[in-house]
């Protein structure tokens, strides 16, 4: 259900789908994988013209907490799965309070579209842990 629901663009239907999987199985990490991916499709989306996007987080630095945040989505969608996760962990260094716990939820929701074993996910897990404390 939640395969034919990302298809048709009803992404609402799909995250459904796949919190209703988790309910019954809350081991299930195929359904928490499609939870995670369908979040992100959902956050991009509105988005129109990605490289402006990403041009802009550049030029206004890690303290624009929103636009990072987009950036970062905008990288893990094209594959950049380093550039995200860099980018959240270099958020987490410049902010403090809400802002540094916002980039380091959407850093661990990252995580969770990553195989584990991933080497990349190994380095940005230890590059968090350092940028925290």
């Amino acid at each position: 259900a939640a395969y034919d629901a990302i298809e048709q663009g009803d992404y609402e239907a799909a995250a459904a789908a796949y919190r209703q999987a988790l309910a019954e199985n809350p081991a299930d990490a195929d359904a928490k994988a499609g939870l995670g991916q369908v979040a992100l499709m959902q956050r991009l989306e509105g988005v129109t013209d990605p490289v402006s996007d990403l041009e802009r987080a550049e030029v206004l630095g890690p303290q624009a907490l929103d636009v990072q945040l987009l950036a970062a989505d905008i990288e893990m969608a094209a594959g950049r799965v380093n550039a995200a996760f860099e980018r959240l962990i270099g958020v987490i260094k410049a902010t403090a309070g809400p802002e540094r716990e916002s980039a380091r939820k959407r850093l661990l929701e990252l995580f969770e579209l990553v195989d584990p074993a991933a080497d990349e996910l190994k380095a940005a897990r230890r590059n968090l842990a350092l940028a925290l404390f």
